[in-house]
C-alpha cells in the first residue's frame, strides 16, 4: 500500500496496524452508547491483549472487552459504556487498567476489568487513539493518528493534548525500554523520550514506511517493525540501526518475548517470525490460512494467546496455523 495514504487517511493507518479492514471502517462512531454483549465475542476482531496477572484482558470492534481467567480457554465480557473500536489496553497494576479507542474514547477500570468508566471522549477530533501506556499510577499517555498526544497527571481522570513534533504522524505504539520511552511512527520515524515523555527526539532508521511495534530487549536494546516486513534492531537506544532480514513482505504489528527467551514477531498473512538468537536473526513460520494477527502475550501456563481478525487464537510453534 502507498505510504501516501497511510500519512493522509488515519484509518487506512488503523487497516495495516489492527487489522480492521472494511469492518473498522464501517463502525459506527458511537462512543456514548452501550456495548452489546455478544456471545460470539471471543471470535470478533479484537485489537490487543494484555496479561495482568493470571488474567487476560483482550479490546477489540464494537467495544468488545473480554476477561479470562484460564488462559484464554473460556472467555467473559464486560460491561462498557462505548460502542466505539477499542485499539489499545495497559494494566499498571491487576485492578487499575486504561483503554482507548475511537472517537478518542479513553476507559479506566478500578476493579481489575470487572466495571469501566469512560473518562474521556472527542469524536469531532475524526482521529482515533491507538495505544496507552502509564508511566505509573498517576502519570500516563495515550497517542493516536495525527499527532495525537495526549497526557494524564490523575490516573486518566482527565487529559490534556499537546504536540511532540511539527509533524503530525500517525504514533502507533508506546513503550519504555530501559529508562526512556520509544514510539513507533510513520514515514520511517521513531521518537525517544529520556525525560519521561517531556521533550522528544526524532529517529530516523533508514527506511521510509510506517513502524507499527517495538520490542523492548534490554537497556538500550529494541526491535522496532512495521510496514512490508520491515525489522530494525538497535542496541543503543536508537542512535545506529541494523535491518534484519525476515522473509516476508507482511506487515509486522507486534512482539512478544517468551518465557524461554525465544522472541516472536507477528504480523498480517499469517505472519510469525521466530528468533532463538535474542533477535539477531529470524525465521519465519507462516501460518496456511492467512490470519491476521494483532497482539500477543503468553499466559501463566505457558501458552502463546494471539488475537487479531479470528477473534482469539491458541498458538503453537510446531505447527503453522492457530489452533481455534
Amino acid at each position: 500500500m502507498n505510504d501516501y495514504f497511510l500519512k493522509k487517511d488515519p484509518f487506512k493507518s488503523l487497516v495495516i496496524v489492527f487489522l480492521l479492514g472494511l469492518l473498522c471502517l464501517a463502525a459506527p462512531a458511537v462512543g456514548s452508547e452501550v456495548s452489546v454483549i455478544a456471545p460470539l465475542a471471543s471470535r470478533s476482531l479484537l485489537l490487543d491483549v494484555q496479561r495482568v496477572g493470571d488474567a487476560l484482558i483482550a479490546v477489540g470492534a464494537r467495544g468488545h472487552i473480554l476477561i479470562s481467567e484460564d488462559s484464554g480457554s473460556s472467555w467473559s465480557q464486560a460491561q462498557v459504556p462505548t460502542r466505539a473500536t477499542l485499539t489499545g489496553v495497559y494494566f499498571i497494576d491487576r485492578q487499575n487498567g486504561w483503554v482507548v479507542g475511537h472517537d478518542q474514547v479513553i476507559l479506566r477500570t478500578r476493579d481489575g476489568g470487572l466495571s469501566w468508566d469512560l473518562v474521556y471522549e472527542n469524536p469531532e477530533a475524526e482521529s482515533p487513539l491507538l495505544d496507552v501506556f502509564f508511566l505509573d499510577a498517576e502519570h500516563g499517555y495515550a497517542i493516536g493518528a495525527y499527532g495525537q498526544f495526549l497526557e494524564s497527571f490523575d490516573s486518566g481522570s482527565s487529559w490534556q493534548g499537546r504536540w511532540i513534533s511539527e509533524d503530525d504522524f500517525h504514533l502507533n505504539q508506546i513503550v519504555a525500554v530501559g529508562e526512556q520511552l520509544f514510539i513507533a511512527a510513520e514515514a520511517g520515524v521513531v521518537y525517544r523520550s529520556a525525560d519521561g515523555g517531556k521533550k522528544w527526539r526524532a529517529l530516523s532508521p533508514d527506511y521510509e514506511g510506517s513502524f507499527f511495534g517495538i520490542l523492548p530487549l534490554a537497556e538500550k536494546s529494541l526491535l522496532l517493525f512495521g510496514l512490508r516486513g520491515n525489522l530494525f534492531r538497535s542496541d543503543n537506544a536508537g542512535e545506529t540501526w541494523r535491518q534484519i532480514d525476515t522473509g516476508t513482505e507482511a506487515s509486522l504489528t507486534d512482539g512478544l518475548r517468551l518465557a524461554d527467551g525465544t522472541l516472536l514477531i507477528a504480523g498480517l498473512a499469517g505472519a510469525l517470525l521466530i528468533s532463538q538468537d535474542g533477535g539477531y536473526s529470524f525465521n519465519l513460520q507462516q501460518d496456511p490460512d492467512r490470519k491476521g494477527f494483532s497482539s500477543l502475550l503468553q499466559s501463566v501456563d505457558g501458552k502463546i494467546v494471539a488475537v487479531g481478525d479470528f477473534g482469539v487464537a491458541t498458538l503453537s510453534l510446531t505447527k503453522s496455523s492457530p489452533q481455534n
